[in-house]
């Protein structure tokens, strides 16, 4: 079975009386364990489909399968469930408290999940999230005190608490310089090879987009190209 299913997923916005289509009729199925990027320009809807698959946003029309479940059907504690405990979230500007240490903002997630773990447990697992991104010498640091790259290996490791069915990652480079992105990267490559973690990636630029094991991309809310497959009519 797949992990995601979306089936002639449209959404409309309203803009005044006019309705503007950000995607218009997408239909694809991601499988456990791939590592999709989503390329296109600016408003060829890529970023309206993340966050439809992040339950941040309703589609106007059309079905959004997560592990098998209409998702688009869900009521809004339904939803804010799923996105704590099936996904887990990076974006291009890290999104750390300023005033909390690495380790304590990657512990975040535990604070507002449903299994009431204790302090010793929920460190526990904090500092092996930030071992995983290789940084157990800067737990203790405040985002203040590390590079730009090193603050999104902690919002990856923050990320990954849960034990998240999917990432989303919304221009997870788009802050770094080229050398820091290729590291960051090959940190996502190693999470969805060595976990076997769906990885689905937004991104503007062709050369973070050949990181993926497949690549989808968006053009006036169409899905024009896959790599799964051949180039869409």
């Amino acid at each position: 079975m797949s992990l995601i299913s979306v089936r002639e997923l449209e959404k409309t916005y309203a803009m005044g009386d006019v309705g503007v289509s950000a995607l218009r009729g997408i239909t694809l199925d991601i499988d456990p364990g791939e590592f999709v990027t989503v390329v296109g320009p600016s408003g060829s809807g890529k970023s309206t489909f993340m966050h439809i698959l992040g339950c941040l946003d309703r589609p106007t029309k059309g079905a959004y399968l997560l592990e098998g479940r209409d998702v688009s059907q869900l009521s809004s504690d339904e939803l804010a469930w799923v996105r704590n405990q099936k996904i887990g979230f990076v974006f291009q500007s890290f999104n750390l408290l300023p005033r909390t240490s690495a380790l304590d903002n990657v512990e975040l997630p535990l604070l507002y999940g449903p299994e009431k773990l204790s302090r010793a447990k929920r460190r526990e697992k904090s500092l092996g999230a930030i071992e995983v991104v290789g940084l157990g010498n800067r737990a203790h640091h405040y985002p203040s005190q590390l590079s730009g790259g090193q603050q999104q290996r902690v919002a990856i490791a923050r990320a990954l608490m849960n034990s998240p069915a999917i990432l989303l990652a919304d221009e997870p480079t788009g802050n770094l310089d080229s050398n820091t992105s290729v590291e960051i990267m090959e940190l996502f490559q190693r999470l969805s090879r060595g976990r076997g973690l769906t990885v689905v990636l937004i991104t503007h630029e062709r050369v973070i987009a050949d990181y993926g094991t497949r690549t989808i991309e968006f053009t006036d809310g169409l899905v024009v190209a896959d790599s799964s497959m051949a180039t869409v009519q």
